[in-house]
Formats: structure tokens, sequence, C-alpha cells
């Protein structure tokens, strides 16, 4: 009798999904920003800003705009490697991550949940330093009205993400 060996199906795992989603989303745009940032190395960074501003139609002498070109006078040729060697890494990393979640290789899941973890002490501190300073020493951005929602939704995703894989990786990523 021959032997017939069971065809191993894989599940269905949609919130699986949404997570490489994620992962190869920040990866794209980490790794565009990188090339943005090696595109800019050697030029006179708030001038850049100020000819992209008006590029959009934008009026570069609000104070908004103009507290980021006073921010970019002070970056140096050195810190502008050291943003884009890391935002290339970062990028990367997060591609081959969400490329391995997707195609359900068992070190992916530990990359993701190793990743995602690492920014939920991070998160945490900013969160509570966020609410717990002064309301009068807090500039109000003009383009995000409340950051601290913005960070408490990343917190939330990052946590989910940890829980999920944790919870799920045996079921998800069955060896055959």
């Amino acid at each position: 009798m021959p032997d017939v060996k069971k065809k191993s199906t894989v599940k269905p795992a949609p919130t699986l999904y949404f997570i490489v989603l994620i992962k190869l989303t920040k990866g794209t745009l980490l790794l565009l920003t990188a090339l943005g940032i090696f595109a800019l190395s050697g030029h006179d960074l708030s001038d850049a800003f100020d000819q992209f501003l008006r590029w959009l139609h934008l009026d570069p002498e609000q104070k908004f705009f103009l507290n980021i070109g006073r921010q970019l006078d002070k970056v140096t040729p050195a810190n502008l490697r050291a943003v884009e060697v890391g935002t290339l890494f970062y990028g990367l990393l997060l591609m081959v991550g969400g490329l391995g979640l997707a195609f359900r290789t068992h070190w992916a899941v530990w990359l993701a949940i190793g990743e995602s973890a690492f920014f939920i002490p991070v998160e945490i501190y900013e969160l509570s330093r966020q609410i717990s300073m002064d309301p009068t020493l807090r500039s109000k951005p003009e383009v995000f009205r409340h950051p601290e929602l913005g960070l408490l939704v990343l917190l939330a995703l990052n946590v989910l993400i940890v829980w999920y894989l944790s919870k799920n990786r045996n079921r998800i990523f069955k060896h055959h």
C-alpha cells in the first residue's frame, strides 16, 4: 500500500495579513524616506524645505513651518547620515519581517514580536510624559491637535500585534 502523505492546508489568518500590510507599508515608507534623505544630503535642508512648501503652495512663513525650518538649520551632515542609515536599516527590517510573515516563516513571528514589543515601553514613556506635561507648557501643533491620541493608537496597535502573534504563533506558523 503506497504511503499517502496528508496535504497540509494553510489556515486563513486575516489578522496576520493585516499585520503584514502594516509592516510592509511602514517598511516601504521608511525606505522611501531614507532615499529622500540620501537625495537631500549635501543640500541646505531649510532651503529645500522652503522650496518644497512653495511647490505645495503652502506659506513657508507660517509659525509651524518656521519652527521646522529652524530645527532643520540645526541638522549636521553627521546627524543626517545617522538618520539615513537608521531609517534604511529599520525599513529593511520591516520589509524582511513583513515578507517573512507573509510566507509564514517561523523566525518572522519572533522578529515581528520583538520589533513591536521594543517600542511599547518607549510609547508608554512618551504617552505618560505628554499626559503629565503642564497644559500651559504644551505647544499646540497646527497639524496634530492631540499627539497623545496618535501615541495611544500606536501603543494599542503594538500591544495587539504582540498579543496576537504570541497567542497564535503555533496555530498560524505550523511547520510541516
